[in-house]
């Protein structure tokens, strides 16, 4: 075994254009910068093997964005092995969209009546998508071969603690809400059944929540040859939503980690990973009166900005199990651990769309190509109209498109990488937003005594994201369970755990 070598670097990624920021259902053009977003690339590399990882502070990993980067750091690296390159996304629902502008067509002209062509109205300037994606990956592969080039010899240690982060967003009911009257029934949010993302908890059909949550965070820290710290990957099972509906680009609550980590330690480097979360938040749903109790003892002030107290709570937390799990993590610094990385591309069972589901969606859409652009309120309240509009046409045009690629193939590939780091501890990605029940399979059954999972890794190709529901959610239905969400199935998400196990075990014998 050699000496590993460990390198850093990261990127500030924030722009003062007005971009279009994705993550709901309508457009919001960016106004500003509330806090930096970054892209943090770490090399790790020992007994002739390596891995790289890069963390991003945007909603997703799409539109060939890993495959630009692995790219782009091939001509900066001739010979670095790309594929070896692990992208993920912070899941910010405050960052610029990186996505092909030809998936939003435009117009200047204003339509008067339907336009069933989706030429939707823009009177606003707006920054291209296309570019930001050239930017973004060109300083996504900058930072990797900086990371590359950079590197020196080290160590690391690495722990658990506990942290309070994430909550259950599924609230479960006695009874079907889709059948109370007046239930809403279209391609967004008109999805529930005994499940509703963010429900009403003050409701006396209310029986609890669909799953519970995982308050573990799982921390690898670097050292220099002096064993002087030098930063962490930290992995915590949340996304990073807090302020989801601004119009500011903001990291969320990473901004506020950051923040404390400087303070706390200085300027070393946090590469933040979200674990399987895809049926939880950073919200509270049922103590929300005393939460604000709580800050306004706690903090004493008015908020700055929306949920500032929310994300500084979250922050304060998890620094302080950074800090608790450092002073005795740092006991075992280790220098001489073998990397060893395995990349596959595993087959996962898709989501079958049946006649029914396509013949709804078929109807609906209809509907939604013969209802006009807004065109009478302010270029803000046309735009948001319409792209949400246009957003329900696209996913009713998507469960038509599935449905026939379900008869072509009844899979979807999805590229998984398994990395351990001598007989110690592992890590293990998926390209989904992952209820935390797939976690739990992985970690309990894993042959390494620590296992960090890493959710929404970029693929190759165009495509990315979705939910992946358990068989508990998408018997609930709800969002986030929705035909619409998930294009994998709970038979594929077990396949994902099998596969990820077989390739964990693998990697635990050749040792």
């Amino acid at each position: 075994m050699g000496q590993m070598k460990i390198g850093w670097a990261k990127r500030n990624v924030s722009t003062d254009k007005p971009v279009n920021i994705p993550g709901q259902f309508h457009a919001r053009i960016s106004t500003g910068i509330l806090d930096p977003i970054f892209a943090t690339a770490l090399v790790v590399e020992s007994g002739g093997d390596l891995v790289c990882f890069v963390s991003i502070d945007v909603v997703v990993i799409r539109s060939f964005l890993l495959d630009n980067i692995r790219e782009k750091v091939a001509k900066l690296l001739p010979g670095f092995p790309v594929e070896k390159i692990i992208v993920n996304a912070t899941h910010t629902h405050t960052a610029p969209s990186h996505y092909h502008d030809g998936g939003w067509p435009r117009s200047k002209t204003l339509p008067t009546g339907p336009a069933p062509d989706d030429q939707m109205p823009i009177e606003m300037d707006i920054a291209s998508g296309d570019e930001y994606r050239d930017f973004l990956s060109t300083q996504a592969a900058e930072a990797v071969a900086e990371a590359y080039n950079t590197r020196k010899e080290g160590g690391v240690a690495w722990g658990y603690g506990y942290a309070v982060v994430a909550h259950s967003r599924r609230v479960t009911y006695a009874d079907d809400v889709s059948m109370r009257p007046g239930a809403v029934k279209n391609s967004t949010h008109g999805v529930n059944g005994h499940s509703v993302m963010y429900g009403n908890t003050n409701d006396p059909m209310f029986m609890g929540y669909e799953a519970g949550a995982d308050h573990f965070i799982n921390l690898m820290y670097t050292f220099d040859a002096e064993n002087n710290l030098t930063g962490a990957i930290v992995n915590v099972p949340c996304p990073s939503q807090n302020s989801e509906g601004m119009y500011k680009l903001s990291a969320s609550f990473w901004n506020e980690v950051r923040v404390q980590m400087k303070n706390r330690h200085g300027d070393i480097f946090v590469l933040p990973q979200a674990a399987a979360a895809g049926d939880l938040s950073p919200r509270i749903l049922h103590y929300k009166e005393a939460q604000e109790r709580r800050f306004k003892l706690k903090y004493g002030r008015e908020r700055a900005f929306s949920e500032e107290f929310e994300r500084l709570d979250i922050a304060e937390r998890i620094a302080d199990a950074f800090d608790e799990v450092l002073a005795w993590a740092k006991k075992d610094i280790r220098s001489d651990l073998p990397v060893a990385h395995s990349v596959e591309t595993v087959q996962l069972s898709r989501r079958i769309l049946s006649e029914e589901d396509v013949k709804e969606d078929r109807e609906m859409l209809k509907g939604y190509e013969n209802t006009p652009f807004k065109t009478d309120g302010t270029p803000v309240e046309n735009l948001t109209v319409n792209s949400r509009l246009l957003a329900s046409r696209h996913r009713c045009r998507e469960i038509i498109s599935r449905f026939e690629e379900c008869k072509k193939s009844p899979t979807i590939p999805m590229e998984l990488h398994t990395v351990s780091l001598g007989n110690e501890f592992a890590f293990a990605t998926n390209r989904f937003e992952l209820y935390m029940d797939y976690m739990h399979r992985i970690q309990a059954r894993s042959p390494f005594p620590q296992t960090f999972i890493i959710q929404l890794t970029g693929v190759p190709g165009k495509d990315g994201g979705s939910y992946l529901a358990t068989e508990r959610g998408v018997w609930g239905r709800g969002y986030s369970a929705s035909k619409y969400c998930n294009v994998c199935s709970p038979k594929g998400g077990q396949e994902l755990v099998e596969n990820t196990l077989r390739m964990l075990n693998d990697l635990k014998n050749k040792q």
